[in-house]
C-alpha cells in the first residue's frame, strides 16, 4: 500500500527471535487529519455511490488514486468497520452470516424445553434440524440448516434427554438472516417486548438484514478533504511522518 511508503524502518525482534529484522516502523502516527476532521473550513460531506471502490471515489474527488487513505482517517466508522459493500456483495455476505433457519413461537414455557443440541421435527412438513441457538427474548429458535419448515402454524416435536416428547407450535419459520434481529418503537428505539404476547402493532421489527443494509448505508456518508486544500495536508502528513 503507498500510504506506507512514508514509514520509516526500524530494527526489530519478532516474538522470541534472537535476531533483528528491518522492518517498516507502521506504530507511527501523525494526527495532522485528526486536527481538521471535525473542522468544515476542510472537509466536506460525501456520498459513495454504488460499487465505488476508495480508489475510485479519490479519482472522483481528487483527480487521482493516490488519496484514498485519507478517507479511513478522516472516518472513525470506515477504519473500525470498513468500506460499504455493494448491494448484491451485501446480500450475499449477510446470507452467509445467518445461513440458518429461525422459527418463532409464543410457547411460554420455550425456556424449559426445545434445547440447543435436540432435533425437532415438523409434523406438517416433515422436515427435522438440529437447535444451534435460541433467543428467548424473542421466543426464537434457530435450526441448523436452511429447512423449509411451513412457514407458520407448525406444529414441532422434540424429544429431550430424559426421553420426554415436547411440543410447540410456530408463529413464523424463516430464513434467519430475514428474522428478527430486534424491534422499535415509533422514534426507531430499540424495545423489550414479551415473546409470549408478541411485538403487537405499534412495534416494527428489524431483520439482520435490514440491520446490516442500515449499517452499510451509513457508511457511505463520509468526510473528505476540500479539493483545494488535499495537497497541502497530505503534504504535512507525510512530512510529519518522516519528521
Amino acid at each position: 500500500m503507498l500510504y506506507f511508503n512514508n514509514f520509516s524502518n526500524i530494527s526489530y525482534n519478532f516474538g522470541d527471535e534472537p535476531d533483528p529484522v528491518i522492518f517498516q516502523n507502521i506504530s507511527l502516527y501523525a494526527d495532522i487529519i485528526d486536527q481538521i476532521k471535525d473542522n468544515i473550513t476542510f472537509a466536506n460531506l460525501h456520498t459513495i455511490q454504488e460499487g465505488f471502490r476508495p480508489d475510485q471515489v479519490s479519482i472522483q474527488l481528487y483527480d487521482t488514486p493516490l488519496h484514498y487513505w485519507t478517507f479511513y482517517l478522516l472516518n472513525d466508522n470506515l477504519r473500525e468497520q470498513g468500506w460499504p459493500l455493494p448491494n448484491q456483495e451485501l446480500i450475499t455476505y449477510i446470507q452467509k452470516s445467518f445461513p440458518n433457519t429461525t422459527i418463532t413461537t409464543r410457547d411460554s414455557s420455550l425456556a424449559s424445553k426445545f434445547k440447543i443440541g435436540q432435533t425437532i421435527t415438523g409434523n406438517t412438513s416433515g422436515l427435522s434440524g438440529k437447535v444451534i441457538r435460541r433467543n428467548l427474548d424473542l421466543g426464537q429458535i434457530v435450526v441448523e440448516g436452511n429447512i423449509s419448515f411451513t412457514s407458520g402454524g407448525e406444529i414441532f416435536t422434540s424429544t429431550n434427554s430424559s426421553d420426554v416428547e415436547e411440543t410447540l407450535v410456530s408463529v413464523s419459520a424463516e430464513r434467519e438472516y430475514l428474522s428478527e434481529s430486534h424491534y422499535v418503537d415509533g422514534t426507531g428505539t430499540i424495545v423489550d417486548i414479551d415473546p409470549e404476547v408478541g411485538p403487537g402493532a405499534l412495534l416494527t421489527g428489524k431483520t439482520h438484514q435490514d440491520v446490516y443494509h442500515s449499517v452499510n448505508e451509513s457508511l457511505r456518508q463520509i468526510k473528505v478533504i476540500k479539493p483545494d486544500l488535499i495537497n497541502g495536508i497530505v503534504t504535512s502528513f507525510k512530512k510529519s511522518l518522516r519528521g
